[in-house]
């Protein structure tokens, strides 16, 4: 039997903590330091795990049945970004058995702590009940189906018979209750006529960069501040179905220039690109699905994985790999590096949701996309309002028609949306 380990010698190995790990690697908010050292993170880890507390790594949260702690280090990084301050509100998403949430109350901050481990939500609220400060919530573990719903095979001029595949993903809760559809297409063509085609796509799109002055930048930065400015002056404010009238429009927004660097930046923002953020599949065959070796890759491959994790991740080798590389791109028919399509369907419901602001949301939206964003190129998003109503569940609706364009006026997408709105 394990011996108990003294309240004296927790204390020393938690100042060991903060002074080898936290200080060590830039953690320099006193506030947060102080925090680390008063909490006693041992009283949050499952109790065979106890005395590697303070070790610098994860380690399973009390009562959780697969959530895991953030190692000391990281979790004090992550805090210490985020610039908390008194009197703020914190979202701890996945708080585990609660010792994050109760780092950031010692900050001065008001947490909402969500938690999808039904064990570890247990223990929080056990162990932060006296804590008025942080509110323990159970949150929903999302898991999705998909299903092919249809196809249809057309003769293109980028690259001759193309099959056009449409399939739902169906996204349901804990309680197996719908919250969400996703329809979306996936393109299939044979990237040999592609290429033999991409001589007229070059024309409009040459294989390299467009050149932009630091004078014609600076004016981009200027004009980005449109958007950027509306959402300042919103704030945390409502944005009343009331006094919002048809034909409207809804501030523009611009970004880019784009580059490999911010298309990998976004490859790497999505949750399923991030160790942990789900649980992954793993008997998905890329080349039985249609891919050409080339671009199958191993994504997904537990064996691989543990050989060699590069050759796991599809930005470098597999389905990815044409949005960063020229080569891949040029190999698939596009004359230089593009975005995801994923990426362009985040834009427009981020730029419904930045204008709907905090007490609105965005209840359904239609997107088609016509071409990609190419990297050098600038996003240009406008919208407008073009009906409101109440909707059948009694909801007050705004309908809001977008076009998203490049810097030559090139169609890269339409959207229609509807998007609910606080009444006053």
């Amino acid at each position: 039997m394990a011996q108990a380990i003294s309240s004296d010698d927790l204390a020393v190995r938690r100042q060991h903590m903060v002074d080898g790990q936290l200080r060590t690697c830039d953690v320099t908010d006193q506030a947060l330091l102080a925090a680390f050292a008063r909490i006693p993170r041992e009283s949050f880890v499952a109790p065979a795990f106890a005395s590697l507390a303070y070790l610098d790594r994860e380690v399973p949260a009390l009562g959780a049945g697969y959530r895991l702690l953030l190692a000391p280090m990281v979790l004090a990084k992550l805090i210490q970004a985020a610039n908390v301050r008194p009197g703020e509100r914190a979202l701890d998403v996945a708080g585990g058995s609660g010792y994050s949430a109760l780092v950031l109350a010692g900050l001065g901050a008001r947490v909402v702590a969500l938690e999808s481990d039904e064990g570890a939500v247990a223990a929080a609220k056990v162990l932060l009940a006296a804590e008025k400060s942080v509110e323990i919530v159970a949150g929903d573990l999302i898991h999705n189906e998909r299903i092919p719903f249809d196809y249809v095979v057309k003769q293109t001029k980028f690259a001759g018979p193309t099959c056009f595949q449409r399939g739902d993903n169906h996204y349901h809760n804990a309680k197996g209750e719908k919250i969400a559809t996703q329809r979306s297409t996936s393109i299939r063509y044979r990237a040999d006529l592609a290429r033999d085609a991409a001589s007229a796509a070059t024309a409009a799109a040459p294989d390299s960069d467009p050149d932009w002055s630091d004078a014609q930048i600076a004016e981009l930065e200027e004009q980005k501040l449109e958007y950027i400015d509306a959402l300042h002056a919103l704030g945390h404010g409502k944005r009343y179905w009331d006094e919002v009238k048809v034909r409207d429009n809804l501030p523009r927004r611009l970004f880019g220039p784009h580059s490999v660097a911010s298309f990998a930046t976004e490859w790497r923002a999505y949750i399923f690109t991030t160790w942990g953020g789900m649980h992954r599949r793993t008997d998905l065959d890329l080349a039985a699905l249609g891919f050409t070796a080339d671009m199958a890759g191993h994504e997904g491959d537990p064996v691989v994985e543990k050989q060699n994790p590069e050759l796991t991740d599809g930005a470098y080798y597999g389905p990815s790999r044409g949005h960063l590389f020229p080569r891949w791109a040029r190999y698939i028919g596009m004359p230089r590096a593009y975005g995801y399509g994923a990426s362009m369907g985040a834009w427009i419901i981020d730029y419904f949701a930045g204008w709907a602001g905090e007490w609105g949301r965005v209840v359904h939206s239609n997107c088609n996309y016509r071409g990609p964003a190419f990297s050098g190129d600038v996003t240009i998003m406008n919208a407008s309002v073009v009906d409101k109503l109440v909707d059948d569940q009694g909801r007050s609706v705004v309908q809001v028609d977008c076009k998203m364009t490049n810097q030559l006026g090139v169609t890269l997408a339409t959207a229609k949306a509807e998007i609910e709105l606080p009444k006053k």
